[in-house]
This record gives C-alpha cells, sequence and structure tokens, in this order.
C-alpha cells in the first residue's frame, strides 16, 4: 500500500489525478463482449476494470428457491486474485457477500420481476483491476449488461461515490483518497432521481450530506448518459450490419438469371416409383386379359368353324359323315335291318 499523500488537493483545487473535485473519472463502456451470455458489458472506470455477465431468464436450480409470483434475482460480485496489489485469496470472503446483497436490492427494483415467475436472473460480476470505487462500477456494467440482455427494467441504474477529503467534498474518489480520506459515500440512483444504493462510512454533517447528494446526483446523471450513449451506439452497429447483409442478400437476389416464362414445371409426383408401380401393374393386367379374352374366343370360333367345314365337305363328296350319339344309333339300326333282307332273298 502507498504511503498516505500531504495533500490531496493543492492550492489551485487540484487533486492529486489532475481532477477538479466535481468531476468523476474517465469512464469507457463496451456492450456485448461475451457471445455467450444473454447479456454482457465490459467497463472501465478510471484504473477499475469490471466484466458483468448477465443470464436469463431462466430455470431455477435448486427447485425450491422458486418465487411462483415473480423472478428471483441472483447477483455475484468477485474480485479476481490478481486484481489488487496483494493478492487476494480467491473465493468469496465477507466483503463481496456484502456487496452482492446491496447491489442485488439496488438492480431488483428496477426489474420487472413479474413478468417471469418461477424464473431466476443471474448477474455476475468480476472485478479484473481494482482502483476503489469497485462496487459502484460493477453496478454501472452490470445495469448495462441487464438492458444488453433484453430484461424489461423500468430504468437504468447509475452508481457513483462522493467523499471527504481534506475537508473538502469530492466526486468520484481514487485510491488514495478512498483509503485515507475522511469519508465514503456511495450511491445509486436512477435518471430521475430515485436512490436505489446509500451507503457511507465516515462521517459527514447534515450540509455536506446534502451536498454530497447533489454532487452524487450530478455525478450519476453523467454516468446515465455514457451507458445510454454505449447501448445506442452498440445497436445503431448492430443493424446497420444486419441492413447491409439483407441489402447484399437482395442484389444476390436479384443478379440470379430468371426463369423463362415457356418452361414448364413437371410435378414430381408423376415420375415416383409408387405411380410406375400403378402404371406397369395396370398395362400387365389389360394384357393379361385381352390375350386371356382373344385366345379363348379364337379356340372357340376356330374349332367351330373346322367342325361345321369338315361336315360340308364330306356331303359334297359323297362320302358317309360319321355321326355320334342319336344320329349314331339310327345308322347302325338301318344297317341290321339292310343285312336281313339280303340274307332272306
Amino acid at each position: 500500500m502507498a504511503d498516505k499523500p500531504e495533500k490531496f488537493i493543492d492550492e489551485n483545487g487540484i487533486r492529486s489525478d489532475g481532477r477538479r473535485a466535481n468531476e468523476i473519472r474517465d469512464v469507457k463502456i463496451e456492450v456485448g463482449v461475451l457471445s455467450r451470455a444473454d447479456g454482457s458489458c465490459y467497463l472501465e472506470f478510471g484504473k477499475n476494470k469490471v466484466m458483468a455477465a448477465v443470464y436469463g431468464p431462466r430455470e431455477v436450480h435448486p427447485r425450491h428457491q422458486q418465487k411462483s409470483n415473480r423472478a428471483i434475482v441472483r447477483y455475484k460480485y468477485n474480485m479476481a486474485s490478481f486484481s489488487v496489489e496483494d493478492r487476494k485469496r480467491p473465493g468469496p470472503d465477507r466483503r463481496s457477500i456484502e456487496v452482492s446483497k446491496v447491489s442485488r436490492e439496488a438492480l431488483e427494483d428496477q426489474i420487472f420481476t413479474e413478468y417471469f415467475p418461477k424464473s431466476a436472473i443471474d448477474v455476475f460480476v468480476e472485478v479484473l483491476q481494482a482502483d476503489a470505487g469497485t462496487r459502484t462500477a460493477a453496478l454501472n456494467a452490470a445495469s448495462v449488461a441487464l438492458a444488453d440482455a433484453g430484461i424489461p427494467m423500468r430504468s437504468l441504474v447509475s452508481a457513483c461515490a462522493v467523499g471527504k477529503v481534506d475537508d473538502t467534498l469530492v466526486l468520484d474518489l481514487n485510491k488514495d483518497e478512498d483509503n485515507y480520506g475522511q469519508a465514503d459515500m456511495p450511491i445509486a440512483m436512477t435518471p430521475d432521481g430515485k436512490i436505489t444504493l446509500l451507503q457511507m462510512d465516515g462521517h459527514l454533517t447534515q450540509e455536506e450530506f446534502k451536498q454530497g447528494l447533489e454532487m452524487a446526483q450530478e455525478g450519476c446523471r453523467q454516468v446515465y448518459e455514457m451507458q445510454r450513449k454505449a447501448l445506442m451506439d452498440y445497436y445503431s452497429k448492430k443493424t446497420e450490419v444486419l441492413s447491409t447483409e439483407v441489402t447484399a442478400a437482395e442484389d444476390v437476389k436479384g443478379d440470379a438469371p430468371e426463369e423463362p416464362e415457356d418452361v414448364t414445371q413437371v410435378e414430381v409426383l408423376e415420375d415416383t416409383e409408387d405411380t410406375k408401380k400403378i402404371d406397369d401393374t395396370n398395362e400387365t393386367g389389360d394384357t393379361r386379359e385381352t390375350e386371356g379374352t382373344k385366345e379363348t374366343g379364337d379356340t372357340e370360333e376356330t374349332e367351330d368353324t373346322v367342325k361345321a367345314g369338315d361336315v360340308e365337305e364330306l356331303e359334297d363328296s359323297g362320302e358317309e359323315v360319321p355321326d355320334t350319339g342319336e344320329n349314331a344309333d339310327e345308322t347302325d339300326g338301318q344297317m341290321d335291318e339292310s343285312e336281313e333282307e339280303i340274307s332272306n332273298e
């Protein structure tokens, strides 16, 4: 830990990092940095570097934590072991549990949890580099990540800290001011001025407290404008990319050759195997019936014709025509009578 500086503010009202009392540190916000999260945000608040990810709404595990009329919000704040100068012991500690609790309450108030009964909305915040004011930086990143995930919210939540050093109120304390200052008061609020988080460590008079609230409100307003701008820039670029892709697809479709009007489309059903089988069956059955009919008819006609023709030829030639049945019996009788007459003579 660095030694305590002799003065935090010089004679010209300039702080040790070059800022004035009512100025906040530089802020950098990037939206949608994690592809596997429903919503994500990377934020730099001075030398603080924070990553936030949101998952949900999704099923609650374990199930006994479900709420039948609303969703539950779970917020996990964690500082990486390498985020501070002296290596931090990995895993949750009392401070992380306390920050997670108050941050969850600050965000949950602005989420329409009643829209998602029996669901969970999980917010994970990882501090990659710490330099005072990590809970306010984490809240700012988590609020943007929730908006990126499409979670219905009443408004964004913006956070900033105000403190007291050298008997002077200053906005957004840096590391030395946080460690050796006289007071530290982190505040989170909505754009309309509703306070969702207020904590204080140190001593302030009533006048100093009122003045500090006004300074914190101005700082939160500046942070809100940066959050809003980051979201608008991200989604405007995303919309431009989508519109460009759609235009390119339409151009490719327009350049494709058009089909000629005279071409007739043939239905696929005409060439299917089932249709071929039906056609073959019909053709085979018809052929067999025709052949059977022709063979039967031709045979009968031929036999009748042959019989009739043979009889006529035999009669014309004077030859006896052999007969069958009754005619044959009559012929035999006549032959017997003739033989008897000849014998009598």
